[in-house]
């Protein structure tokens, strides 16, 4: 969930790595630093507590000049944010490592390794390996790659690992096993990253590190070996990410830019996909359209809001294939004896394609051979995810910084909504004219989505409503209950209320004892066949003096009266309104948060990629 940078280059590489610090400030961190390799070959090191900002000033009075450097950004797992704990962390002044993962078995190898006399000066996880590999480089005979090779064997968990030794001050060395790292090429110069956005000012050409590889970068040349020790050669790819695509432009926050991106966003996942109202079946890639017509159940597995995504489509798959659809959390799923009938199809969702939990997922179902095949939906095409399953349908939402996500959430909506409708051609459980409705419906989504943000400001003064509160409810009813969720998800992500999400029939099992005035419930209610018992849903609220903030379409019959405030928007074509919806909720999240002063796009705790488990 942190982030690394690593360079080698015949300049001074620290303004590059603190510029890719910044680059992957949106992953979520807590401490920042740098170690560089001196003109003496010494290691320079300086860390901080806080922001990239706060290492910045302190390189700014104790400038680095150096051709070779290592970087971090690190989110707490061991041990409390302090920069004593940040990284890079040093063995005896010889080796500087930076890790991104978790080290599963560091008690015991720490122990070990006091017993041996190292003395640890962090609670870090991270620690533990530096002073493995300098025991291990010992016992190796000075041998570097060979100490680094057994060091990283007994290393049980997830990472990716840069490293400097003062001994060989012209070489970098990096592993990978579980987390993400990539090697970034120039002209005479090499660059290592967590993701690619750290590197885009410098290089655009790139190579996706395979589990197990091992990056040996000396003397001005480059080599990578598999798990074996066997140099192997990666395909070397051009990324289309400008540096732009990651500026905020005009907007005061990343979320507030990718709200208003997402119209853009729908159109680009919709591109070649269909038609004004046909499905263009070429447009899905290497996704086989005979695997969606054997299916006979499907297991759709992810996390946080793509989790959500996910539980939105069930209603989808159930609808239109008549194909029984289970929806789980990645990190309960693969903990679990799972029933699989026979021909099941996996579907797995992320944004970042490195989520640990639905990765860990994936290999579980891989390795069990029970499934008929394996369905990823992701924002990233170079990702691990996308490389494992046995099929991607990428979303095409561009960079997503903001931590809490918004389009990266439409678009998987897109997407799944178009394999739903896919495999019923498939199976030809609906017919052309009632595919050609929803798609229709899809075809116009990003105009009216572009007619919903007209309700900004609207939505604005609305939030000075919820800015002293510490409890929402969110209630929605069908396929707009996901929407509830992560309506509630997104405000108590960035405005830190507590929120809920509930199926609007459900109050009466519980949640009306929560109600009182001192707790909004904010109503999706659409003008659709459940909108009569959503209005007695509300009223249940509002007889218990609950306060009700209702948005519904503009053609609906629901009316201002005490204790219930409209919010008119849009009418949404029912096919697309789960997609539609959560824009204003969304808004309503973004101007709650702003209100309350807090950093909406790098909350609390919260990392946008979460790459462990």
């Amino acid at each position: 969930m942190c982030g690394i940078i690593a360079a080698y280059a015949q300049r001074n590489v620290t303004p590059i790595l603190l510029e890719g610090l910044r680059r992957m400030e949106y992953r979520g961190y807590d401490s920042a630093g740098i170690a560089v390799l001196d003109k003496d070959y010494s290691i320079n090191r300086t860390r901080a507590l806080g922001k990239v900002a706060m290492l910045a000033d302190k390189l700014e009075k104790a400038p680095m000049d150096s051709g070779i450097g290592i970087a971090h950004t690190r989110w707490a797992t061991h041990g409390e944010p302090s920069e004593a704990n940040a990284h890079p962390h040093n063995s005896t002044e010889q080796f500087s490592v930076v890790h991104n993962g978790i080290i599963e078995n560091h008690e015991e190898l720490r122990a070990e390794l006091k017993s041996a006399g190292y003395e640890f000066t962090s609670q870090t996880d991270t620690e533990v390996i530096v002073h493995l590999i300098h025991s291990e480089v010992g016992k190796a005979g000075n041998d570097y790659l060979k100490g680094v090779s057994n060091a990283v064997e007994q290393l049980h968990g997830a990472y990716a690992i840069a490293i400097l030794n003062t001994e060989m001050p012209d070489r970098l060395l990096a592993v990978r096993k579980g987390s993400p790292l990539l090697v970034g090429i120039g002209i005479g110069e090499y660059f290592l990253a967590s993701d690619t956005a750290a590197l885009i000012p410098v290089t655009q050409e790139f190579i996706y590190l395979e589990d197990g590889d091992v990056v040996d970068i000396c003397e001005g040349k480059m080599c990578i070996m598999d798990e074996s020790g066997a140099e192997v050669k990666r395909p070397i790819k051009t990324s289309s990410l400008t540096a732009s695509a990651t500026d905020k432009g005009p907007y005061k926050h990343y979320m507030l830019k990718e709200i208003y991106e997402q119209p853009n966003a729908v159109r680009a996942t919709l591109q070649d996909r269909i038609t004004e109202d046909k499905l263009l079946l070429n447009g899905f890639g290497d996704l086989d359209i005979n695997v969606l017509k054997r299916a006979k159940a499907i297991h759709i597995v992810a996390c946080g809001t793509s989790y959500h995504a996910g539980l939105t489509s069930k209603y989808w798959f159930e609808e239109y294939t008549n194909t029984p659809c289970t929806v789980e959390i990645a990190s309960e799923y693969r903990y679990r004896q799972v029933a699989v009938p026979e021909n099941t199809l996996y579907i797995t969702l992320s944004q970042s394609g490195e989520t640990a939990d639905s990765l860990a997922a994936l290999e579980e179902v891989k390795k069990s051979g029970l499934y008929l095949g394996t369905l990823a939906i992701c924002n990233v095409p170079e990702s691990t995810l996308t490389r494992e399953a046995d099929a991607t349908l990428l979303t095409k939402a561009g960079p997503e910084i903001g931590v809490a996500s918004t389009k990266a959430f439409t678009t998987q909506l897109v997407a799944l909504q178009l394999v739903a409708l896919t495999m019923s051609k498939a199976k030809e459980t609906q017919t052309d004219e009632q595919r050609a409705e929803i798609i229709k419906a899809l075809y116009q989504s990003p105009i009216t989505m572009e007619r919903l943000l007209m309700v900004d400001r609207t939505i604005e003064h609305l939030a000075e409503e919820f800015v002293e509160k510490d409890h929402a409810i969110f209630l929605g009813r069908g396929p707009l209950f996901p929407i509830a969720l992560e309506g509630a998800l997104k405000l108590k992500e960035i405005s830190y209320i507590h929120a809920e999400g509930y199926p609007a029939g459900e109050l009466k099992h519980g949640p009306l004892a929560l109600i009182d005035n001192d707790v909004p419930v904010i109503a999706i209610a659409p003008n659709d066949h459940l909108l009569e018992k959503l209005k007695a849903n509300l009223e249940e609220v509002r007889t218990r003096g609950g306060q009700l903030f209702v948005m519904t379409e503009e053609d609906t019959d629901i009316e201002t009266i005490e204790g219930l405030t409209l919010v008119k928007i849009p009418g949404c074509p029912d096919p697309v309104k789960p997609l539609l919806l959560t824009v204003p909720l969304q808004i309503l999240s973004y101007h709650v948060a702003v209100m309350r002063g807090t950093d909406v796009d790098q909350p609390r705790n919260l990392a946008k990629s979460v790459t462990v488990e």
